[in-house]
């Protein structure tokens, strides 16, 4: 590297930190740099001499020196900071005209004429046949974007690229056709491809589009599976709630007939009138008891079914009742059966929602005239007690528990004596 050139290598960098503006994420100093590095890689694979290597690598630094004043036309302005910096450094005339030249040759519209200007060409546009070429394509476009100079979508940039790598960009030198077109068809044939599965995505979308808006006009089956679902679900909580009200009753009936065997048989030898009340009160409890088994008791039904049965669409294979006896394989035949046949489903949903009803209808049926039955021999049971013992001229004392513990007073220490205990009076 020549004095000259480091120079330039440090003017540039102290140039485009001070002056560059940040929205220049593409044409900065690290563009500068791989420009750089690219001409370097085809002067050492490339007969080119002292001086004009010299001159190309002066070329690729100063080139987008001109951003900083301007973008458009900034190639000219970069030929005025690059003329002034190399008589600034006493650069001879030629020199400063060969830079001069190269920089104007990296003009992407116009061809180059020489065979320096292609070079520069080349380097300028290395990316194109780099594996980076989608990471500094994506800043340049950000670059446009943040700039207010053009905004575009990834699907526009990505057509963008490909105009430009198939109608736009050429590659001149001998190096560069060799070693970088490959890579650049390449990323043409990437771009190529992520077209092609997004229009074919896009196809599918549009069409996925079109199928749902005719399904939601065409066909209710969404709001009919909707509606399967609540009803289905409502009638299983209501059973829920059925047998959790018969499981009260029969806790309860339990408890009071167990307290009722406990108190009241012991003192029907001694008091007759309460074994009326008292039949009353256990009828109405063991009735209640074994309605709320009845309407609880589960009903199995034979648990088998025919191949002429499922042919005919007449048997439910939703409901457990239907297959318990039935073989795994035949149950899975008549399952695959099922399903290929959408009116069958809707008729098998339709009458497993339907006897579920039924079901429903049968509890809640036993279970208001338990809780009826329940009530009455409450409130009658209550009404014969009391009209016992009116008539009978006893008191409630005599039919509720007493302590027959004998008690005295221990006329040495003026206390109770309950059962052994000494209670102080």
């Amino acid at each position: 590297m020549s004095k000259l050139v480091d120079k330039a290598e440090k003017f540039v960098f102290e140039l485009f930190k001070n002056e560059l503006d940040q929205t220049f994420i593409y044409h900065n100093y690290t563009h500068t740099e791989r420009v750089l590095r690219s001409i370097r890689e085809i002067i050492e694979n490339t007969d080119v001499s002292e001086s004009d290597a010299e001159t190309l690598e002066l070329a690729a630094l100063l080139h987008d020196t001109g951003y900083t004043k301007t973008r458009e036309g900034h190639e000219e302005e970069s030929v005025k900071i690059a003329t002034a910096f190399l008589k600034e450094n006493d650069a001879d005339g030629k020199l400063i005209e060969a830079v001069n030249k190269c920089i104007l040759a990296t003009k992407f519209k116009d061809s180059p004429e020489t065979d320096l200007g292609k070079i520069i060409r080349d380097a300028d546009a290395s990316h194109f046949g780099k594996k980076y070429f989608n990471e500094a394509s994506e800043f340049l476009r950000k670059e446009l974007e943040i700039q207010g100079i053009a905004t575009y979508t990834p699907t526009e940039w990505r057509n963008e690229n490909i105009k430009v790598l198939t109608q736009e960009h050429e590659f001149y030198t001998d190096y560069a056709l060799k070693n970088w077109q490959p890579r650049k068809d390449k990323n043409l044939s990437k771009l190529m491809k992520n077209k092609k599965k997004r229009k074919s995505k896009l196809k599918t979308e549009e069409l996925k589009a079109k199928y749902k808006a005719q399904y939601k006009n065409e066909s209710p089956e969404r709001g009919i599976q909707t509606f399967y679902r609540v009803a289905l679900r409502n009638h299983i909580k209501l059973s829920d709630i059925a047998d959790t009200k018969a499981n009260i009753l029969l806790s309860v009936n339990a408890i009071i007939i167990s307290l009722v065997l406990a108190n009241l048989i012991s003192k029907l030898d001694t008091n007759a009138y309460l074994l009326y009340p008292t039949a009353i009160f256990t009828l109405s409890c063991v009735i209640s008891m074994i309605l709320s088994i009845i309407a609880t008791r589960p009903n199995i039904t034979s648990g088998e079914f025919t191949k002429e049965d499922v042919a005919n669409k007449d048997v439910n294979l939703t409901f457990f009742g239907n297959f318990h006896k039935m073989s795994l394989k035949e149950y899975d035949w008549a399952v695959k059966e099922l399903i290929k046949d959408k009116d069958y489903v809707y008729s098998s949903l339709t009458k497993d929602l339907y006897f579920l009803g039924k079901v429903l209808e049968r509890k809640y049926r036993i279970l208001r005239v338990t809780y009826t039955i329940f009530m009455i021999g409450m409130v009658v049971s209550v009404l014969a007690f009391a009209i016992a013992l009116k008539i009978n001229n006893a008191k409630l004392e005599d039919v509720l528990p007493v302590d027959n513990t004998t008690r005295f007073i221990n006329p040495k220490n003026d206390t109770i004596e309950k059962s052994g205990v000494y209670e102080i009076v």
